[in-house]
């Protein structure tokens, strides 16, 4: 199972969803007043005088897609056997994942409007994309395997 080249992929994709869910998306700390904006997937926290004020709905969408995204990578990574499965359960995670780019997206520009300068997008940002990317690259290869099996069988 490991000697493929999709599975190192598929784990990629569950490690980039696990450790995305607790590192920050979006990030912004006034220089005048010391008040810290944090977008981390599972909430949006504001730190004011050593008071932190956290709310959860609509940012926990991204940490609902972000492990229902790991769970049908690991999902995939288990039917190693059925590679028609896999590209099936592949291509639904790839449309969890662009729910996931879709809502960070979504989240963070609505913040970034509302504070002009000095914000920054966080790590987890940049592993939901990488994320996509992962599964993409697992797709293709579950698929070339598939093509390869497929071409010998029909020179028996």
């Amino acid at each position: 199972m490991w000697q493929r080249i999709q599975t190192v992929f598929l784990a990629l994709v569950v490690a980039s969803m696990v450790v995305s869910i607790f590192l920050p998306v979006w990030l912004y700390i006034d220089a005048q007043t010391g008040v810290e904006h944090q977008l981390y997937p599972l909430h949006y926290s504001i730190v004011e005088n050593g008071v932190k004020t956290t709310t959860y709905f609509p940012f926990c969408v991204m940490a609902m897609l972000m492990v229902a995204a790991a769970t049908i990578a690991v999902m995939e990574l288990r039917r190693y056997d059925n590679r028609v499965i896999q590209i099936k359960m592949g291509t639904l995670n790839s449309l969890i994942l662009a729910g996931v780019m879709i809502s960070i997206v979504v989240f963070s520009n609505q913040l970034a409007k509302d504070h002009a300068s000095g914000w920054k997008y966080g790590m987890s940002l940049y592993l939901a994309f990488a994320g996509v990317a992962f599964n993409w690259l697992a797709v293709r290869f579950i698929r070339r395997d598939e093509k390869l099996v497929r071409d010998s069988d029909r020179l028996r």
